[in-house]
């Protein structure tokens, strides 16, 4: 079944990197219009996977990322027609030259053919993934979660039928319709129809993928997220930044993990921290000279693995630390270069943060929670990559696609 999956996307793949702005654009318009028309369906389908997800003990933030409601699909909807707006990568000319042989040279965007998504939980990805590939001449085949199975049926239905109506093969967005963990594997094995898989769950899935893979993988959205405070920082304004970067949404990727402050006002600024954070429910995991600033039942020991975890939840660890060195040094040992920051007034110490922290995403003064493809402008994203190669941050059109060399000339022969 997969590789015929395979062979389907290749042939829609060809046919979809053809096809003008104008129409994939009037047909991300049809697909939000189908979401909205079997809403009803759509919506009856995730309350079966909601009820489900309970019986089996999912967490309540688990719940909640699997939950659809008449808001959630709205917005949903709203999206694919956000993306409709968004610059079309797909043609794009650059480094444009001309050669003294007369050759004119360019490099011109192009998609990258296939994608296979997988992920868990979100049925919201389904959506993202498939309007995203869509407009940037991708065809995707998709395999979400069990935990989402009704849900993604449905969606998927309406998206074919959306694409059908638009005059596309409803090839373009596939979904492997079946909760078999071996199928994964077998996509995996895909090299000859597939260009790209991107995984989005947890650790275990990014590792399975990665060491299974006969496909490019790209990895990500797994982010142990620092701030560190430093000597000169405007400490109310951090209190804010800290409270938003933990507290907003605590379940995602982008959420803050560890707080690090310089020990020059960690006898201040830590108790105001846990009085402040506290009554939003945190829990703080503190290393010993942390711990020893702090007498409040919502601290606790840091364990050993406490600054290696991705919480995804409300519980903060707080260290203290000697300076910028040694700040650098424990976000080097224990982020997973995702999203990092400072807060500071010193343009000197921001600097180097910026030129030696290598994360994805390195902060001055702000919320992680900025970590996102709406947020930074791109619109909606396939994932949050935290690789080199080959995009770095938010997946969103423009890293959808890769480039080819054209090369013009008139007759010219190389001598």
């Amino acid at each position: 079944m997969l590789l015929e999956m395979g062979q389907k996307a290749k042939r829609a793949a060809r046919i979809l990197a053809r096809l003008s702005t104008a129409q994939k654009n009037a047909v991300l318009h049809l697909m939000a219009d189908a979401l909205l028309a079997d809403q009803s369906a759509i919506l009856t389908a995730n309350a079966l996977d909601v009820e489900a997800g309970k019986a089996n003990g999912l967490s309540a933030s688990l719940i909640d990322r699997l939950l659809l409601n008449e808001s959630r699909l709205a917005g949903i909807a709203d999206g694919l027609r956000q993306v409709a707006t968004l610059p079309d990568p797909v043609g794009e000319r650059f480094d444009e030259s001309t050669q003294p042989n007369g050759l004119k040279i360019r490099k011109q965007r192009v998609p990258l053919g296939v994608l296979g998504v997988i992920y868990e939980a979100r049925p919201n990805v389904t959506v993202d993934v498939a309007g995203l590939a869509l407009k940037s001449g991708n065809a995707v085949i998709l395999r979400g979660g069990s935990e989402t199975l009704h849900s993604n049926r449905a969606l998927v239905r309406s998206l074919q039928r959306a694409l059908t109506q638009g005059g596309i093969s409803n090839n373009v967005i596939q979904f492997i319709d079946s909760p078999d963990r071996s199928q994964v594997l077998e996509l995996l094995q895909l090299k000859d129809y597939v260009d790209m898989i991107i995984p989005r769950g947890g650790a275990g899935l990014h590792e399975f993928c990665r060491e299974n893979s006969r496909i490019p993988v790209i990895t990500g959205g797994i982010g142990i997220c620092h701030l560190f405070v430093d000597e000169t920082a405007d400490l109310s304004a951090a209190l804010e930044i800290i409270h938003n970067a933990k507290t907003q949404r605590p379940s995602v990727c982008n959420a803050l993990d560890t707080v690090l402050v310089h020990r020059a006002v960690a006898a201040d600024f830590l108790p105001r921290v846990v009085e402040h954070l506290a009554p939003a429910g945190v829990t703080f995991r503190a290393e010993p000279v942390a711990a020893g600033l702090l007498n409040h039942a919502a601290v606790f020991p840091a364990g050993e693995k406490d600054f290696d975890t991705e919480w995804l939840s409300l519980v903060l660890g707080l260290k203290v630390v000697d300076g910028l060195d040694e700040a650098m040094e424990h976000i080097a040992a224990h982020s997973t270069a995702h999203s990092d920051g400072i807060l500071t007034r010193s343009d000197e110490h921001a600097q180097r943060f910026v030129a030696e922290v290598d994360s994805a995403a390195v902060y001055v003064n702000a919320s992680t929670r900025f970590t996102d493809g709406s947020e930074l402008g791109l619109g909606a994203e396939v994932a949050i990559s935290t690789q080199r190669l080959h995009a770095r941050g938010p997946m969103a059109l423009r890293e959808l696609t890769t480039y080819k060399w054209v090369i013009i000339g008139e007759n010219h022969v190389r001598k």
